[in-house]
Order: C-alpha cells, then structure tokens, then sequence
C-alpha cells in the first residue's frame, strides 16, 4: 500500500524499520484515515498487521557458506542453497542456516577471545577448563593436555534432527576419546614424541565415533596445543626434560664425531686396498712379462747359442754403459806392460 506521495506507509523509499517501528507507523497512519471509533477500522488495522508481518517473514537470504534446512509445521521439507528464496510467512515455514562450508573449531583448555560459538572454547562459565584438561597417562602420571579439534558440519539434516544437542555432544566425544590415548601412553609419549601418533589416533576415534551418532559432522584435524606436567610437579618435569635434552645433544655430538672420522677411515682402508691391488697386479704383470721374454731368449739361444750369447752381452753393456762416468777400455792381453797404471783399482775399467 502507497501514500498519495508515492511512498510507503513507513513514510520513506529507503530501508524498511524494524517490525514494531512498522507496526507503530502503520497505525498511526491508519488512525489518520479511518473513521474513530468504528469496528471496521479494527478489522482492516488487523488485516494490514497481518499482511505486513507476512511480507516481512516471507523471505529470507541464505549466505554463500551456508545452506537452508527448511521445514513446515516441525517436519523437514528441503535444503535450500545460498541466496534470496521466499517461504510460506508467519511460522509455517521455519529455514535454519547450517554453515556447511565453514570450518569450525572447538577449543579444549583454552579459548580464543571473542569466539562467537558457545561450544567452541572452554571459558563460557559452563564448563571447568582445568579439568577438561587434567589426564592420567598409562603410567599413571598427569598432564594438562590442550588441543582443538577442526570440523565441518557434512550432513545439515542429521546435524539438526539426529542429535539433539551436536556441538555439545562432540565435545563430550572429544574429550573421552582424547583421554583414552592419553591413558594408553607414557607421560614422556605425550609430552615430547607421541604427540603426532596422538593426533592421528584421536581423529580416526572422534570421526568414528561421529559416524555412529550419526551427528552429520566431519573431523579434518586434530591438534595438541600446550601439553605441561601439573604446576606442583612441573619445576621437576622441566629439570628432566634438560636432562633429556642434554642427552639428545651429547648423543648427535659422538654422532657427528662418528660420522667425520669413520666414513675417512673407510676411505683411507679403500685407498689403501686399491693401491695394494695395483701394485699387486704391477709385479704380477712384470713377472708375467720377465718369464715371457726370457722364453723368448731361451728358445733363440736353443737355436742358436753364441750368437745369443753375444747379443746378451752386447745388449747388457749397453743397458750398464751409461752409468759408468769414467771408462778406461784395454784389451786383457795389454794389462801386462802397463803395471803403472794399476788399472785393476780403477773404477770403471772394462777388460
């Protein structure tokens, strides 16, 4: 309905008030219009209410990360995807947006400031986050664990009907399955190396856990936070977790010292047998050689004595020559009439 100027009832083109503003305008402008007094002034005031409360409720916007599970009187009728859809008004058809593609996260232990989800951290006042955290491990040592589990709500339906209260029972679910691996562990497991097992471990029991309930939910991760000992305890834990540390760090030092003088020793032992090889294979392949050409020479001077005979020592002199630095050469029958020579002391003389 539009006033004479073209406008609404509200009196204005831009964005419509809220519901009580719109039905305090609506009948200030009625009363300026219809008769006082009469009854059938009330009827259309109410029939106006009325059909300015069904526009209102008529429609509604889905956001893109989201979906719309809609039902009429109570019962499911459909999901909606992201955008402007329109519905039977005034409660007959109720839509509840579902965050289906947003992750979702829940805080054990701790909680981020200004979380908007009341199940997600443990600092609301409903819930003790000391004792969320506080665990017994396998060899009945405590631990304050703190971790977040990362979800998606899979299955808008059964998030909504199955369980009556999803979020919280996932929280509930949680918390047992991560104190039952923390129960199965040593306190030094879950403190220093047994945290990724942990995580894993957790995530395959939370997931099928959901599974059963049915609760339309899907787990991406598991991640341990801050894992301490008890306060009372903890100046003790530290102590030995320096102990531990320092042993890590002694034990990588004789691994470094190992690694640099071993690997050069078994380089020095391979060097070592390779040149013994070598030099193994040279006099092998000289002896080889010597016994061949001495073969050579024996069956040439079966065949003909003194001419081998001469050419040996032809060839010897030739091979002693040269490192003679001074040579005297006389013939034996001659050595007589030169007894002043006393060539039989010099070095070098050839008879």
């Amino acid at each position: 309905m539009r006033t004479q100027d073209g406008k609404g009832p509200w009196g204005g083109g831009g964005k419509p008030p809220d519901f009580d503003d719109l039905l305090r305008q609506g009948q200030d402008w009625l009363k300026q219009r219809l008769p006082s007094g009469g009854a059938s002034g009330f009827i259309v005031l109410a029939v106006l209410v009325v059909a300015a409360l069904g526009a209102w409720t008529a429609y509604y916007t889905v956001p893109s990360d989201s979906v719309a599970v809609v039902q009429r009187f109570g019962k499911y009728l459909k999901e909606v995807p992201p955008g402007l859809h329109f519905k039977l008004p005034l409660g007959a058809d109720l839509a509840t947006i579902v965050p289906v593609k947003r992750q979702l996260k829940q805080e054990f232990g701790f909680t981020t400031p200004g979380a908007s989800d009341p199940y997600q951290g443990s600092g609301d006042g409903r819930r003790d986050t000391r004792r969320e955290t506080e665990m017994v491990t396998g060899d009945l040592n405590a631990a304050l664990v703190e971790w977040v589990v990362q979800y998606r709500i899979s299955d808008p339906v059964k998030f909504l009907f199955e369980v009556r209260e999803p979020s919280e029972t996932l929280r509930y679910v949680s918390e047992s399955v991560m104190r039952e691996v923390v129960g199965d562990r040593t306190v030094d497991e879950v403190i220093t190396i047994g945290r990724q097992e942990i995580e894993t471990e957790a995530l395959t029991k939370m997931q099928a856990l959901s599974t059963k309930y049915a609760m339309g939910i899907s787990i991406d991760q598991v991640q341990l936070k801050n894992i301490n000992p008890p306060k009372p305890v903890q100046e003790s834990f530290n102590e030995v977790n320096q102990a531990q540390q320092e042993k890590e760090k002694l034990i990588n030092e004789a691994r470094r010292d190992y690694n640099k003088v071993i690997p050069l020793a078994e380089g020095e032992k391979d060097q070592r047998i390779r040149e013994a090889d070598g030099y193994r294979l040279k006099r092998v392949n000289e002896a080889e050689g010597d016994v061949a050409r001495f073969s050579a020479l024996l069956a040439e001077y079966t065949k003909a004595p003194e001419v081998t005979r001469r050419r040996i020592y032809i060839e010897t002199l030739q091979d002693i020559m040269p490192g003679i630095r001074s040579k005297i050469i006389v013939d034996e029958r001659t050595s007589g009439i030169l007894p002043l020579l006393n060539l039989d002391t010099q070095q070098g003389v050839v008879k």
